[in-house]
């Protein structure tokens, strides 16, 4: 009986394992307009890059404080209107129910930050509170570019754009920072700062 109980444990924590990571899977894509290679990521119905978009459009984008190594780490800084053209063939940037989706499937607002967030010191600043990965999202903090050109939080924010407007001028954004578990959306994003982007697949 004593054995019948432990074979009966194994098993249900095989099942339960089996279940929390049947619905993501990891893969690679490749950029043919520079041959850049990037990770990607399936979680729930939703296939993401897995990294900072660093494709260059020429126009409205930056390597954080204009240093080009920068951007194998982080990726570009884009205005918003270059964030919209950058994803390549079949991909696209993000709309707010999109990130919605991504953020619920984590388990909310109040808990995805950590959730996303890569784990360790070597891009977020300490303590970086709780970060897990656990879903292989592999968000690093690119910080921003203001409008006057200041560059300020890498190390500290991760802020992507989505498709989302208000207002005209301004677009909606998702962030998180080094010392909260929570992401937070913002709809003050000015479309000529510069933020990172993740790219989603098109359905």
């Amino acid at each position: 009986m004593k054995n019948f109980l432990l074979i009966l444990l194994f098993l249900t924590k095989i099942i339960t394992v089996n279940s929390q990571t049947k619905d993501v899977i990891y893969s690679k894509f490749k950029d043919k307009r520079d041959n850049k290679i990037y990770k990607t990521v399936t979680i729930g119905t939703q296939t993401w890059l897995a990294e900072n978009l660093a494709y260059n459009t020429k126009i409205g984008c930056w390597a954080y404080e204009n240093n080009q190594s920068n951007v194998e780490m982080l990726g570009y800084l884009y205005n918003w209107e270059a964030a919209n053209k950058g994803c390549p063939l079949g991909w696209h940037l993000p709309s707010e129910s999109e990130w919605l989706v991504l953020i619920e499937y984590l388990g909310g607002e109040s808990i995805a930050g950590a959730k996303l967030r890569e784990t360790g010191l070597t891009y977020w600043r300490y303590p970086n509170t709780q970060a897990t990965n656990e879903f292989g999202f592999n968000a690093r903090p690119g910080g921003e570019r203001w409008g006057n050109g200041t560059f300020e939080e890498v190390g500290i924010k991760g802020l992507w754009w989505s498709s989302t407007t208000y207002e005209t001028v301004n677009a909606l954004f998702i962030a998180t920072k080094y010392n909260i578990i929570e992401t937070y959306f913002s709809t003050i994003g000015a479309k000529f700062w510069g933020l990172s982007v993740r790219c989603i697949k098109n359905k």
